[in-house]
């Protein structure tokens, strides 16, 4: 039995339930192997391990880690700076929040899967339980290898504490994750069931992950084996896409209708609730931090409430200035203004990219008729506090007095092109509010992302987010089909594939028919255009804000040249060897018994 690392000397698990969709358990504090042998326990069990997803996806540290320091993302006012963003200093200190949880559920899967064969109940329940067990396996070590390559690869139950570990091969890991997405895959529902509610682990989402595996293990050996594979898992997803309760919505916007949250463009979500038997959620403490709380929708929002006075004005330097009272306060609807990340919206100063920017120049170039631009961001902000300006009020220059009218007049209008006048004018026209064009954006003001917002806090805007964070949806099996054939060879199957998901970013329930159909034409590539390059543009319009960005760029072996053609923070210093992140310390401080544990190149 291969040795856990030292990092798992505790075997501690606090079952505060992902969420009611999944199951209700009472909390338990410590794993031995006793607690395996029924079936509450090894419910109890998996319940742990998608809580330990839940301390992951939608948190403060873990978002920036898989999206800051990429092409389309830049620091915010108050990122707090660090190495993340730049890789400046990035070292074994200040990277891995999920390490340890990582293998802590590792470890309590494989004592799911070790008691769990002997458990009393019918045979097709307990072949779903071990099914999620497998794939939450799977699921957390494909996240591991993608970050750190080599790492170590446990399969059985661990009861006795070490202070010795060895890394694996990635080959040896991946082999491990296939093969456990698989095993999911052929025993799992293909719609959810009892108990496993909500968007938890299904067939569907088994093979779209399994496609992914293969994608990027192709990648890493140049396998077109791999490719191919990837590629049909795709398709039969697709195909099959009835049989699974799963398609677009027509509107891409829809998605991210809260209502919607498990409806069918939803392939596997992390639950959250404020039910305070589930643990973390304590309401009006404004949770931030290492909480296991969503916090998704306020890491982009810009600082609204202090920088929309209402008489800013540009200086000399052309900086917008902010002064007068403002025109928002913090509510529910515009969320908390986090500021830690910001879309990369800085011009280009060198190079073929010379006077462009990633957000509006490459990414969102369409924005005439791609929806996913006006349904990502956040563009007018509508006065939420009555505000009186007079004609006299220091750097009022629009000669005129008014009061906001709350709810009806706009108090910021951040605009996707230049606006003489701004921000007081609208060419000459006074404006009530303030207009931010892109040449005004900075780090405390620029287009929030507004998709994963939560108006439902009420009075309680600084509580967390109840809502699922969606880690994939629907339209990802085609661009990871999209990207398999591509790498296969068949570019017309690519763009195939790629057109489904840019035509229906062509809709917009305001057009006509016929405008919705010569949009569509308009969105609609030929295989010609296909390259690594459009495909990653593509995830960007698709997917921006949903912690895959630095993932895609490791991938697709882009991070490098994709950082220097277009993030002036990182360029300077981000190197190929960050592709992989540094070990944590603690780790390789606390392997004290035999060989040390090696840190991977360059840090």
């Amino acid at each position: 039995m291969k040795k856990i690392h030292s990092l798992l000397i505790v075997f501690t698990l606090l079952f505060c339930l992902s969420c009611g969709k999944i199951l209700e358990e009472h909390p338990q504090s410590q794993i031995v192997p006793s607690f395996f042998n029924s079936a509450s326990g090894v419910l109890g069990g998996i319940a742990g391990v998608y809580n330990e997803i839940r301390g992951q996806w939608g948190t403060e540290g873990f978002s920036s880690e898989m999206q800051a320091g990429t092409d389309e993302f830049i620091q915010g006012a108050s990122s707090g700076g660090g190495p993340v963003h730049t890789f400046n200093g990035l070292n074994s200190t200040n990277f891995g929040s999920a390490w340890a949880a990582a293998f802590t559920s590792i470890n309590t899967i494989n004592g799911v899967l070790k008691f769990g064969q002997n458990i009393d109940l019918p045979e097709a329940t307990k072949k779903q339980y071990l099914a999620q067990a497998k794939f939450l396996r799977a699921f957390w070590y494909f996240y591991l290898v993608q970050t750190w390559g080599d790492v170590p690869l446990h399969t059985e139950f661990i009861t006795l504490p070490s202070q010795s570990a060895k890394r694996d091969p990635a080959a040896e890991v991946y082999k491990l994750i296939i093969q456990d997405f698989t095993d999911a895959a052929a025993d799992l529902p293909d719609k959810p069931t009892a108990p496993f509610l909500g968007k938890a682990a299904t067939k569907p989402a088994a093979l779209f992950f399994l496609a992914k595996a293969y994608l990027t293990r192709g990648w890493l050996t140049n396998s077109q084996a791999d490719f191919a594979e990837a590629a049909k898992i795709s398709s039969e997803i697709i195909a099959n896409k009835g049989t699974y309760g799963l398609d677009l919505w027509q509107d891409f916007g829809d998605a991210f209708v809260p209502a919607n949250d498990y409806g069918k463009e939803t392939l596997f979500v992390s639950d959250h609730s404020n039910d305070a038997k589930y643990g973390y959620y304590r309401l009006g403490q404004g949770e931030s931090g290492g909480f296991a709380n969503n916090l998704t929708p306020w890491f982009t929002n810009w600082n609204y409430p202090n920088n929309s006075g209402i008489n800013s004005f540009v200086n000399a330097s052309g900086v917008l200035v902010n002064s007068g009272t403002s025109g928002m306060i913090r509510d529910s609807y515009y969320g908390r203004p986090y500021q830690r990340l910001r879309p990369n919206s800085v011009k280009q100063t060198s190079g073929v990219n010379a006077g462009k920017n990633y957000f509006l120049d490459q990414a969102f170039v369409k924005r005439d008729i791609d929806s996913r631009f006006m349904n990502t961001f956040y563009t007018v902000y509508i006065s939420n506090t009555a505000v009186t300006n007079t004609a006299n009020a220091a750097n009022n220059k629009r000669g005129i007095g008014y009061t906001m009218q709350v709810g009806v007049d706009t108090a910021v209008l951040i605009t996707d092109y230049e606006v003489v006048g701004a921000p007081q004018f609208n060419g000459t026209r006074p404006f009530k509010g303030i207009i931010a064009p892109p040449s005004l954006w900075k780090a405390d003001l620029y287009p929030a992302i507004k998709k994963h917002m939560d108006p439902s806090r009420g009075s309680n805007f600084n509580d967390p987010s109840t809502r699922p964070v969606v880690i994939t949806r629907f339209s990802e099996v085609y661009l990871v089909g999209a990207e398999a054939y591509l790498q296969s060879g068949n570019k017309a199957k690519a763009a195939e594939l790629l057109n489904v998901v840019r035509q229906r970013a062509a809709y917009r329930k305001t057009n006509t028919a016929a405008q919705n159909a010569a949009a569509a034409a308009a969105m609609t590539i030929t295989a010609d255009e296909v390259t690594v390059d459009f495909i990653l543009d593509e995830r960007s319009r698709e997917f921006f804000g949903e912690w895959m960005r630095f993932q895609d760029l490791v991938r697709t072996k882009s991070l490098v040249r994709r950082i220097q053609a277009w993030n002036n923070e990182a360029a300077p210093y981000v190197k190929d060897f960050h592709m992989l992140r540094p070990i944590p310390q603690s780790q390789i401080d606390r392997t004290v018994e035999g060989p040390a544990f090696t840190q991977n190149t360059g840090y």
